[in-house]
């Protein structure tokens, strides 16, 4: 992909996607792309908080989906500007990764075991 963004947020944005990776362990090299496609019911079955389509990924994976990335071309902002900035995406970004963290460790799939036969 050839982004054509400033070196400040094509830097940054390949710090911390490299850093949600590693801690999350989702393997997607980058979720700012805002196209994602699954099936309606998982995503209703996922977690919902604010901030939390950087995540998609790792909530995906957590619920026993599949995850695919495909490379996509820049697409440049044709009107307005961005509401954030490299230290704003920062702070909030941290303060959600740490909460995915802290969900991840604490979920388990739930072991479904077999309805007992009633005794006759």
């Amino acid at each position: 992909m050839n982004r054509r963004d400033s070196w400040v947020k094509r830097r940054s944005s390949r710090i911390a996607n490299r850093v949600r990776a590693r801690l999350l362990g989702d393997a997607t090299p980058d979720t700012g792309c805002g196209l994602k496609v699954f099936p309606r019911a998982l995503f209703l079955d996922l977690p919902h908080f604010d901030h939390m389509h950087r995540f998609l990924p790792a909530l995906v994976l957590r619920q026993g989906g599949r995850v695919v990335s495909e490379p996509v071309n820049h697409r440049p902002r044709l009107r307005g500007t961005s509401n954030y900035g490299t230290l704003d995406r920062l702070a909030v970004s941290l303060f959600d990764l740490v909460g995915m963290v802290w969900l991840q460790r604490r979920w388990r799939r739930p072991i479904v075991e077999p309805a007992a036969e009633p005794e006759a």
